[in-house]
């Protein structure tokens, strides 16, 4: 079993800071919100992006699937009582020449394969496409 250790602390009234191994994260956890930092909710997005460009570094070798980037967009939607998320869509685009049969393939493996993904979407509703980047990029 892998662990994970992360310590946040508040700065101040404005913000907290988390950090692990010789990483830092500025929090917004100000009541009216700050501009330059992520909130919890933004914060749990970017978890999710990060799963899935990592789980595509990390099957990519396995599948001799060639890209030269990749870009996630999520939206996710908040309900107000009880406060949570209940749903949360992606669109991961990848620069890629490989066939349609392939980026299929590999999503199929991410969604697999990606403990935070799989993590949320055991708990709201996860749903999403992948693309490849079109010529307009």
């Amino acid at each position: 079993m892998l662990e994970y250790r992360v310590e946040a602390r508040r700065t101040d009234a404005h913000g907290s800071v988390a950090t692990t191994k010789g990483a830092s994260v500025t929090l917004d956890t100000a009541v009216k919100g700050r501009a330059d930092a992520f909130n919890p909710a933004e914060l749990l997005l970017a978890s999710v992006a990060a799963c899935m460009i990592k789980g595509i570094e990390r099957v990519s070798p396995l599948l001799d699937f060639a890209f030269d980037g990749v870009e996630v967009r999520l939206h996710g939607v908040r309900q107000d009582s009880p406060p949570k998320i209940v749903a949360i869509t992606y669109e991961l685009i990848v620069d890629t020449a490989e066939s349609d049969q392939r980026l299929a393939l590999l999503h199929t493996n991410v969604r697999k394969y990606g403990t935070i993904s799989n993590t949320v979407a055991a708990a709201t509703e996860l749903t999403g496409i992948i693309r490849r980047r079109g010529p307009e990029a």
